[in-house]
């Protein structure tokens, strides 16, 4: 065997090898196409599909800097005067689907700031402000209770709690009807009797331009209750508020006075641009060591906020009030300046 067929055979061998190793190959699959993040309107604006499931998803919230001022005349004691800031962010994640029970959906709101109102210090703070599950007209977390409405306006204050509940409503176009009942001592975090739970029944209505939503509540750890009425009108360019509590004795609902009322105007100026003047009265604000009202100490707030909007998802707010508490003895001029970009 020369050296030429030497070469030819080898050659030879290797091209057979080579086709066996190629028929043998392993091909790469094609990668699966790629599921882009699709919009879901069933639910209104702003949603999007989890993807791989249909389950509607929103992400919604707002940062707002904000600087409250209370003149000198305010100061007396347990009330300071001068200048304090804050800074917040809050985040809203809403989910929802329809399923054989109906529309369900589920709510987070977080929240932090710069300053803590919540606890015994200044350094700021972040906590869970909701946290619920709807299933039809069914509500179960902790979320904020009927006494949380107010009036337009930042001279209101009309009471408000967040504690652990269940509440089912019934809407129809023009009427509603809700009961709740709740843990007033959801933040205590331990074990508790009945003396921790309070009851609450709304009915609201709407008769064409005009609204009215009645809300009453019974603490049984206190054993007193609490009642308040807000109607509402639109009138010209703007919308009028009234408001009225009564309350037996001091309890979760209310204890600020044994009765009061509130009334506000929101004047649409222009469309960037609302006025709205306020006033409260506080009647009977002492209270004795059986929890009851007495005396004849009380309390009144005037004021105005202005409203204005500087560019889509850009909103300032300014905040002037005077009030007058004869319980302790506290009397001036406060209020803040507010900007919040929401998205």
């Amino acid at each position: 065997m020369n050296i030429k067929s030497l070469l030819l055979g080898s050659a030879a061998a290797l091209a057979v090898v080579s086709g066996a190793q190629a028929a043998d190959a392993i091909v790469a699959a094609e990668p699966e196409p790629m599921e882009y993040v699709r919009v879901c309107d069933a639910f209104g604006t702003g949603y999007f599909y989890i993807p791989g499931t249909e389950t509607c998803l929103k992400l919604s919230g707002y940062v707002r800097t904000q600087l409250d001022f209370r003149g000198d005349d305010y100061e007396t004691d347990g009330v300071e005067s001068g200048f304090r800031s804050n800074s917040r962010a809050y985040l809203e994640f809403t989910a929802k689907n329809d399923s054989e029970l109906g529309q369900i959906e589920s709510y987070i709101a977080l929240e932090a700031d710069s300053r803590d109102d919540r606890g015994s210090d200044d350094q700021g703070g972040a906590f869970l402000d909701t946290a619920l599950i709807k299933v039809g007209g069914l509500t179960v977390g902790y979320f904020y209770n009927y006494w949380d409405t107010g009036i337009a306006g930042e001279t209101d204050d009309l009471g408000s709690n967040l504690n652990d509940a269940i509440q089912y409503t019934y809407t129809t176009d023009a009427f509603n009807v809700s009961a709740m009942v709740e843990n007033l001592d959801t933040a205590a975090g331990s074990y508790t009797d009945e003396d921790s739970v309070g009851i609450s029944g709304q009915v609201g209505a709407t008769f064409g331009v005009a609204s009215i939503e009645v809300v009453g509540s019974y603490d049984f750890g206190a054993e007193e209750s609490a009642y308040r009425a807000i109607v509402s009108a639109e009138i010209g360019p703007g919308t009028l508020q009234v408001a009225g509590i009564y309350s037996t004795g001091e309890s979760a609902y209310w204890s600020a006075s044994e009765w009061a009322v509130a009334a506000s105007y929101a004047a649409k100026i222009t469309d960037k641009l609302t006025l709205t003047p306020g006033f409260q009265y506080w009647g009977t604000r002492g209270v004795d060591v059986s929890g009851d009202y007495t005396g004849s100490d009380d309390a009144w707030k005037a004021g105005l906020t202005v409203d204005y909007k500087i560019a889509e998802g850009l909103t300032t707010k300014i905040s002037a009030q005077y009030e007058s508490d004869d319980l302790d003895g506290s009397e001036g001029f406060g209020g803040f300046f507010r900007l919040q970009r929401s998205f």
